[in-house]
């Protein structure tokens, strides 16, 4: 896309067009260029690249207290959700806006900045980080890029905006959204002075919270592609991955058709071992929780026990499969004809109950517990054709 196609296709953007948005616009003097949309609304736009446009980013002259006083005159929901960084969130009808006020840094020191509100827009996008997240458009669709960095987006290069070492001390997680950015919009395509600077700053995010990090591994893990950049972050000393995890991260890819993040952390919970990762990256139980199902269903597909895995971990069964084809190195023959076997399984539900046990004289108590599951494990190794008469004439008193 040529930069003049680039703006006649920002100044027909369904996103810009929607009532809800020119809405905005009018509240906050769009007309007069005093708010623009910026970020990732834009630089997507440029990229045709689907995105949810429901929650959209705003720079503007305007101080916080400009912005909520005008919501609040026209009884539009406005939220502080950010006041110290000059930042207000507004809804107009289903539509979610961040209202930045332009800034400029006064002082950083690598993980919180001190801001002053400022209307120079040059300066704003200054203190931003990548040359293809500086790009404003206003209420008409008009690009506004004082950086140059429509090229540098158009051609997936991402570059850090003036001195790349300088960014970084401003705020280290920049380390981490370089790389990616550059897995999700740089083709894992590495800038080499961006490449240089985030590895010098390697040994200096010790104090990052993990928070943050996690935030960014996960987005990561959830891209098409991202095993080239996860071991371009181990060269450089950013995350503390074996080669043997970044060699099965590589076959995952591979494998996949889609590849995918709760996939992905089944393996890195194989290798690393789940309260290693919940605690750096700050995992949730329930991404914790699917990944482990995910991985004892790749287990019991790697060992053939196809009817367990599809009775017990129905849900993952789509992720299990790659999953195993990458512990087990199958070949895309072996993986089919797992699939197919899967697909051919009609999985019913286990006939008996601890009731049927206990009508057959076992009392409740521990020993229930152990035959039921005996009985279990019976039914599936038949391939659930054990029916319920059998199953009762096996039990064990």
């Amino acid at each position: 896309m040529t930069p003049e196609a680039a703006q006649h296709h920002l100044k027909a953007a369904d996103w810009l067009r929607r009532p809800e948005t020119q809405r905005v616009f009018e509240l906050l003097d769009g007309a007069r260029g005093k708010i623009r949309a910026v970020g990732g609304i834009v630089r997507d736009t440029l990229l045709e690249r689907v995105r949810d446009t429901g929650e959209i980013d705003f720079a503007t002259e305007l101080t916080p207290d400009q912005v909520t006083r005008r919501a609040a005159q026209a009884g539009i929901p406005v939220y502080p959700t950010g006041i110290e960084h000059g930042t207000v969130t507004i809804r107009v009808g289903d539509l979610v806006a961040e209202v930045t006020t332009l800034r400029e840094d006064v002082e950083t020191d690598g993980r919180h900045a001190v801001v002053k509100f400022g209307t120079n827009w040059t300066h704003d996008a200054q203190r931003r980080d990548f040359t293809l997240n500086a790009l404003y458009v206003g209420m008409d669709g008009t690009l506004f890029d004082p950086l140059g960095g429509v090229e540098d987006c158009l051609k997936g290069a991402v570059k850090f905006i003036g001195d790349a070492d300088q960014r970084i001390a401003e705020d280290r997680l920049r380390v981490y959204r370089f790389f990616r950015f550059t897995a999700s919009h740089g083709h894992e395509a590495f800038d080499r002075p961006g490449l240089e600077a985030v590895t010098r700053a390697a040994g200096t995010l010790g104090e990052l919270s993990a928070e943050r990090v996690g935030h960014e591994m996960r987005r990561m893990l959830g891209l098409p592609r991202v095993a080239k950049t996860l071991l371009k972050m181990s060269d450089a000393g950013v995350a503390a991955l074996p080669r043997d995890v970044l060699e099965q991260l590589g076959a995952y890819e591979r494998h996949a058709h889609k590849p995918d993040y709760s996939a992905r952390l089944a393996l890195l919970v194989a290798a690393l071992g789940a309260s290693r990762l919940k605690t750096g990256w700050r995992l949730s139980n329930e991404d914790i929780t699917v990944a482990e199902s995910i991985l004892a269903a790749g287990r019991l597909l790697g060992d053939f026990h196809v009817s367990e895995a599809a009775y017990r971990y129905p849900a993952a069964l789509s992720e299990a499969v790659d999953v195993a084809a990458t512990l087990a190195n199958w070949t895309e023959a072996g993986k089919s004809a797992v699939v197919q076997r899967l697909e051919a399984i009609d999985v019913p539900r286990f006939p008996i109950s601890g009731n049927d046990l206990i009508a057959a004289g076992i009392r409740p108590g521990p020993h229930l517990g152990a035959e039921l599951e005996r009985l279990e494990r019976s039914w599936i190794a038949s391939e659930f054709r054990l029916d319920r008469a059998a199953l009762l004439a096996d039990i064990q008193r």
